[in-house]
């Protein structure tokens, strides 16, 4: 029987603020077999780049190992935006689920993206950049995603969720987007592949936190979206997921809406 593992990182662009990670297990007693259930086994908060790595390293082992980043891996642009957000934007936009720009001025701090650093960091223990995650590769890789395409997409929306804090968005709103979300991850126990486990991360009375617990929160919640964007990737690959950009000029790899057409060359020119 072979294990595999899914982690999902919110990684902060900045080591001044917290992260949340996410972990599954996932096993593999048919290679051929297309039945598969990633079981949620942790989540938390980190700080620092040395906490991320070493987590992700114990919770890796020497099995196969897929991470799944919500942040930029590879920013070779000093401005402006990567030609992964120009095309995932053209698709997702119509749905509010567009991402926001990635460059240089932005993000770097010391010389170095964050992002970049991890991919480095992460490459002494045997795992690589890749762009695409796909079918049933039992690899170790780390690989940008974006968690909101990826619910527009798995679970039908037809506009992404307001869960996040902005300008002239309510709590109302927002509590009302999270019950919404906790919902959907909910029922991905019967999707597949099938997610277990999630039942006392999404228990969590949205109401009842405010400030950085709240935050902390989403954060562990969006890492378990990566982690499932992982799982997701394993089981279907190519067939129901699309990268946008290219391991060189930076890349997010995403589940794609049904009604899109596969393969997605055609809206992308």
């Amino acid at each position: 029987m072979a294990r595999l593992i899914c982690i999902g990182l919110d990684l902060a662009w900045s080591s001044r603020n917290p992260s949340g990670v996410a972990t599954l297990h996932v096993e593999i007693e048919n290679p051929d077999a297309q039945a598969l259930t990633g079981r949620l086994l942790d989540s938390r908060i980190l700080q620092t780049d040395p906490e991320i790595v070493d987590y992700i390293q114990a919770q890796a082992g020497g099995d196969p190992c897929l991470v799944a980043v919500d942040a930029p891996l590879r920013v070779p642009n000093l401005s402006g935006q990567r030609r992964a957000e120009a095309e995932l934007n053209r698709v997702f936009r119509a749905y509010a689920a567009g991402a926001h720009p990635a460059n240089r001025r932005l993000l770097e701090k010391n010389g170095q993206v964050r992002g970049e650093a991890l991919v480095y960091a992460l490459s002494r223990y045997g795992f690589r950049e890749q762009a695409s995650i796909e079918q049933g590769s039992l690899a170790r890789q780390i690989t940008e995603v974006f968690p909101h395409s990826a619910m527009v997409s798995l679970f039908g929306l037809s506009r992404s969720l307001p869960y996040k804090a902005r300008p002239r968005r309510t709590w109302l709103q927002r509590e009302q987007a999270w019950r919404l979300y906790q919902q959907h991850l909910r029922a991905l126990a019967s999707a597949d592949p099938a997610l277990r486990g999630q039942e006392p991360l999404l228990q969590v009375e949205v109401g009842s936190l405010r400030g950085r617990q709240l935050k902390n929160y989403e954060d562990q919640v969006d890492a378990l979206m990566c982690a499932y964007i992982a799982l997701y990737g394993f089981r279907w690959g190519s067939q129901r997921c699309h990268s946008f950009g290219s391991l060189q000029e930076g890349h997010i790899f995403t589940p794609l809406p049904p009604s899109l057409p596969t393969p997605p060359d055609p809206y992308l020119r």
